[in-house]
């Protein structure tokens, strides 16, 4: 069972909860551009950092997860680290925050909510005085569809410029990011009830051959399998 709704306080993060059935198969989550902190029953307190591909999420029956995924460019300023040194991994939060994650553990109680999750982001986002801006920018931009270059040239930066402040900022360089926000658009449309061969022109695709593709390479399968889970 899962389940999300919108933050408050944090603009486009999503709070979001679920349990393991017993017998649950695995599930794909596809990368983002996001950074996650979660609270597993199992293993605590964690961080997932950014995902060039999908991954296969197991869990133990009866696990409980809550999260607060933070938007594009928001991670960085809230964990304190770059979002290439977390790209594709799992790390518990006191390998980044030490002590103070200990603490956090203890004040949060044994099931924390997501609610909770989110506050304890809010509040490092006002302590660091706010994230980098040119992080919703960027995303905003490509989410929308705009090309890397026209990307660049609206931000006032150059190609190598923006490859290594996305690279901070999102875990990977804006080619990458607006692949992965173009096969999100397009899977939104699909879930609409569009046909396929529109959305792909639509999202900026070729045709839906390349479509195909795209969502093999970074989700592992194609979209009519990632629509019918």
């Amino acid at each position: 069972m899962y389940r999300e709704r919108p933050a408050e306080g944090i603009a486009g993060a999503v709070l979001w909860a679920s349990e393991s059935r017993p017998d649950a198969p695995p599930t794909r989550v596809l990368p983002d551009g996001c950074l996650d902190l979660l609270w597993s029953s199992r293993s605590g307190l964690l961080v997932a950092g950014p995902d060039r591909t999908a991954q296969l999420s197991e869990s133990g029956p009866g696990e409980r997860w809550r999260g607060v995924r933070l938007p594009p460019g928001l991670g960085p300023a809230v964990f304190g680290v770059p979002a290439d040194e977390l790209r594709d991994r799992r790390v518990p939060l006191d390998a980044l925050w030490g002590r103070t994650a200990l603490r956090l553990a203890d004040q949060l109680g044994a099931s924390p909510t997501a609610t909770d999750l989110a506050t304890v982001a809010a509040d490092r986002l006002a302590r660091v005085g706010g994230a980098d801006p040119l992080g919703p920018r960027v995303a905003a931009l490509l989410a929308a569809g705009a090309t890397v270059t026209a990307t660049a040239a609206e931000v006032g930066l150059g190609p190598r410029a923006l490859h290594r402040r996305s690279q901070a900022l999102f875990g990977y360089g804006p080619k990458t990011l607006a692949r992965i926000l173009r096969l999100r658009r397009a899977l939104a449309l699909a879930g609409r009830g569009v046909g396929l061969a529109e959305v792909a022109a639509r999202a900026g695709y070729a045709d839906q051959a390349h479509f195909t593709r795209d969502a093999r390479d970074l989700a592992g399968v194609p979209p009519t399998t990632l629509l019918a889970r």
